[in-house]
């Protein structure tokens, strides 16, 4: 029986793999399909017990420096209230704001990997 950890790592592995296959009409889609290819291979290889935190670490950092590279593109925008409202992109700061979003939550789960494979990783203190 899977645990819900395994559940929701399958799920965000899912999740990154959709990611990958909507990235082809993206204006630059290689290192998006790259970063999110990196996130999913995370799930997988934490699914069969083969992650090392190292690889999640390095993927979140990824994540979190090509997020704060977007970030003051994003911040000088008004909120781009319309990115939300279909799948289509309707300006620069929609799609800015959307591959944020989509960092900040590589970025979420590899943290969350990372902590849980360092957690199981120390040994019990007696």
């Amino acid at each position: 029986m899977k645990t819900p950890f395994s559940i929701l790592n399958i799920i965000m592995m899912l999740a990154f793999l959709f990611s990958v296959a909507v990235q082809y009409n993206d204006p630059d889609p290689i290192q998006w399909m790259a970063i999110y290819g990196a996130a999913a291979a995370a799930c997988i290889l934490q699914l069969r017990g083969k992650l090392d935190w190292k690889f999640s670490a390095t993927v979140s950092a990824a994540a979190l420096l090509w997020a704060l590279f977007i970030l003051p593109g994003v911040l000088s925008r008004p909120f781009p209230t319309s990115m939300v409202d279909s799948f289509h992109m309707t300006g620069v700061a929609d799609e800015e704001a959307r591959e944020l979003g989509g960092l900040l939550i590589i970025l979420t789960w590899m943290i969350v990997l990372t902590i849980h494979l360092r957690r199981k990783e120390k040994p019990a203190e007696g």
